[in-house]
């Protein structure tokens, strides 16, 4: 009965999973150029908010190119590098390419000058960011994604069902999620024996698979323990016991907050997001040394009170679509020239989540502020 379950483990592809980072190649911020290379699609997620509009990228390309005089012209794709004025900057929907499209601003002499194209960047795409001015929370941003994350292979259980689970560096990804049959009292011991099986043989594929760092087991009530007793695989070593009160997405979250896997988590981006979250609603609780939503955050800028900043991709991209981030954008400078600090948060994470409930963005202030009425 759950044999189809590790069929379906065995046949799944997990590249990228491994301690892979986005490779800078070389970088020189004062003449503002970065040469960087795509590893895997979570870099993307991170270049989607590195590049902006006015940007320019240099790479390799292909584009239609018409070959002979108008009756026996044929057209045909050319490679060619070009380098373009970034205009649009999107993930597509398979998110596996970020597509920047603006002018060609140089290029072979048969191509057309402001004319425009999209460059694809896809993993293993080397190119050339240059920027007029790299602010220091884009510099910080971009050495955060070249340096080594590890992976962390979660599976959530108890005698009814399993989550697994493994991080990325823009939040989760569920794996699969495994159900056992309901155990009877008359055969509760031999239901759990089975499906104990079936979470060892998962745990054992996923990780020669992926090759995490460690693995957390959770469960609610006892439902660990035994099923620690069982394991003898040599990746045991590697095993972390977490309590949980249920099996849910919801309760990644619930993990990553625990105080006592805050050493081994220390590494995991959700984990950090979570600590920056609490501080603001502790600050909003206790002395009004915070505050959140558009308006009275870019006050507090403004006034030069923040001391640390917080914006959700969501809002980041609210803004681009309605045609506002050149003002968001200008207020990160503010920040950032006054060694204010910025994060962005995925809304994909609980933190995320949480800051879009109070409107997507919020400060941390350095002194009290009297609010305009």
């Amino acid at each position: 009965m759950f044999n189809k379950h590790l069929k379906y483990i065995n046949t799944c592809s997990y590249a990228g999973y491994k301690e892979i980072t986005m490779e800078i190649i070389k970088s020189d911020f004062k003449k503002g150029t970065a040469t960087l290379r795509v590893t895997d699609s979570d870099d993307l997620w991170h270049l989607s908010h590195l590049i902006e509009a006015g940007d320019l990228i240099k790479g390799r390309t292909t584009r239609k190119i018409k070959v002979g005089d108008s009756e026996n012209a044929k057209v045909t794709r050319k490679p060619m590098t070009v380098k373009i004025e970034a205009e649009t900057i999107t993930i597509d929907d398979s998110g596996s390419a970020l597509r920047v499209n603006g002018k060609i601003k140089e290029g072979p002499h048969d191509v057309p000058l402001d004319s425009y194209h999209a460059l694809a960047l896809e993993p293993g795409t080397e190119f050339i960011l240059e920027k007029v001015k790299w602010l220091a929370y884009q510099r910080q941003k971009l050495e955060e994604a070249s340096q080594k994350r590890y992976n962390y292979l979660f599976c959530i259980f108890d005698r009814e069902e399993a989550l697994f689970a493994i991080t990325k560096k823009s939040g989760y990804e569920i794996l699969v999620k495994i159900k056992g049959q309901v155990a009877k009292k008359a055969n509760q011991t031999e239901i759990l024996k089975n499906f104990y099986d079936e979470i060892i043989k998962a745990l054992d594929i996923y990780t020669g698979r992926l090759d995490p760092e460690y693995i957390i087991v959770a469960s609610p009530a006892f439902y660990k323990e035994d099923l620690l007793k069982k394991i003898k695989n040599d990746w045991k070593n590697k095993i972390v016991p977490a309590a949980c009160s249920d099996v849910s997405e919801n309760a990644l979250n619930e993990i990553t907050r625990s105080p006592e896997l805050r050493t081994i988590l220390q590494n995991n981006r959700a984990r950090e997001e979570q600590l920056i979250i609490e501080e603001l609603l502790l600050h909003l609780k206790k002395d009004d040394l915070a505050t959140y939503g558009w308006k009275q955050v870019r006050e507090a800028i403004e006034a030069g009170a923040v001391e640390s900043l917080m914006i959700t991709d969501e809002f980041i991209q609210k803004k681009k679509v309605g045609g506002e981030y050149q003002e968001l954008d200008r207020q990160m400078e503010n920040v950032d020239a006054l060694k204010g600090k910025i994060h962005i948060l995925s809304s994909e994470f609980e933190s995320g989540k949480q800051l879009n409930g109070l409107g997507g963005m919020a400060a941390i202030l350095r002194f009290k502020l009297e609010w305009k009425k």
